[in-house]
């Protein structure tokens, strides 16, 4: 079981994912080493974050051309319009599932 510990109370070498991000490093396969709990209100439970230790912890992989490529082609699709098949320069709203013109244009004027 690993530790627990409240908000802003972690001993020091430990870190989260994000933490560990700007610190140009990446957990490297080792196991979650605490928990941080941070109540919130309203009776809903806690927000978890889970730390690792930073002295186990591993550099960031470089960019290879393989997953930039990989990358910039999901970027682009999440940018192009499945009605219009434009590229619109945004990532378009999951909750529209279209751009937003083709989301505002009535439902008639699209079947002309």
């Amino acid at each position: 079981m690993a530790d627990v510990y409240r908000w802003r109370l972690a001993p020091d070498g430990l870190a989260t994912r994000r933490q560990l991000r700007a610190l140009g490093l990446r957990p490297g396969g080792q196991d979650v080493v605490a928990e941080l709990h941070r109540p919130r209100r309203r009776g809903r439970g806690p927000l978890v974050a889970y730390l690792y230790r930073i002295d186990h912890a591993r550099p960031v992989r470089p960019m290879t051309p393989g997953r930039a490529a990989a990358l910039a082609a999901a970027m682009r699709a999440r940018r192009t319009c499945p009605n219009c098949r434009t590229d619109v320069g945004y990532c378009i709203p999951r909750s529209l599932g279209m751009c937003v013109p083709c989301h505002d244009t009535p439902a008639s004027a699209l079947s002309r």
